[in-house]
């Protein structure tokens, strides 16, 4: 069973409850999929997958309306990734299999990539749905602040770290003087990457040296952040690079900020228990 945890709610509710049923879904499949009392099971499951495959439709359709209300930044990028979603459940021909054992294996595997996708999808992206506005505004958005602190030192020190990597990298892009500035980007989009799975590491070490209770919903959001940044690839941008780059700060930022105030700010709460 895959399970919609507290993790995965954005505070939107219509999402939220369309989230919640996508899960709903995939493990009524998993359950037919694993019955092997039901006769014709896979007539069933090709039932169950299509109504899948329209509801996914409608949701995202749904959540690509309310990021185009909120003038979302994320949007274009949102629309993609739906898409290449929508081709791979529309490539799925369990019909071409020649035997039972082949179909539950092709099938198996399409439903553990439609789960992760959806988990990585909702803890990397949708999580962050009309959040960036108000980090427009804050003339210092990119300084670490008292705000933050989680109460744990080494924490604490690598989340500074990731910020001044962030800042470090949003100067470079708005320097406007600056010539051949790309090249120094990707290299700090590189050291980005790499610390960023250290701190995860180490984030990840010490919540289980501790017996943290949400520690499998944390792997599950860092997972989905590194997936974002191993995706970041300059050369597919071609127009409007400055401004590509200057929303990727912003939602990398972003995205640390709400992932360090709703999740990691709970690990000092529960380490002084």
């Amino acid at each position: 069973m895959y399970y919609f945890t507290e993790d995965c709610l954005i505070g939107i509710e219509q999402i939220d409850d369309e989230h919640r049923h996508l899960f709903e879904l995939i493990n009524e499949v998993m359950e037919l999929l694993h019955n092997n009392i039901v006769t014709d099971k896979y007539h069933q499951l090709n039932k169950l997958l299509d109504d899948l495959k329209k509801y996914a439709d409608t949701h995202f359709e749904h959540e690509e309306a309310y990021m185009e209300s909120i003038n979302d930044p994320e949007l274009a990028m949102q629309k993609q990734q739906h898409q290449d979603f929508c081709e791979k459940i529309d490539a799925l021909d369990i019909q071409c299999k020649d035997s039972e054992e082949e179909q539950q294996e092709t099938l198996e595997e399409m439903m553990f990539y439609l789960t992760k996708w959806l988990y990585h999808h909702i803890l990397g992206s949708d999580i962050m749905i009309g959040k960036l506005q108000p980090l427009k505004e804050e003339a210092d958005f990119c300084v670490f602040t008292e705000k933050y602190f989680t109460g744990i030192e080494l924490i604490d020190q690598e989340h500074r770290k990731l910020f001044e990597i962030i800042a470090e990298a949003n100067s470079l892009i708005k320097e406007e003087l600056l010539h051949d500035k790309y090249d120094e980007i990707v290299n700090i989009l590189e050291q980005l990457k790499a610390y960023t799975k250290k701190h995860f590491q180490d984030e990840e070490a010490y919540m289980e040296s501790i017996g943290y209770s949400r520690l499998d919903a944390q792997k599950r959001a860092h997972e989905a952040f590194v997936e974002k940044l191993t995706e970041i690839n300059l050369e597919d941008v071609d127009d409007h690079q400055q401004e590509y780059l200057e929303e990727l700060m912003e939602f990398l930022l972003g995205w640390l900020i709400n992932h360090i105030l709703k999740a990691d700010k709970m690990i000092g709460e529960e380490s002084k228990e």
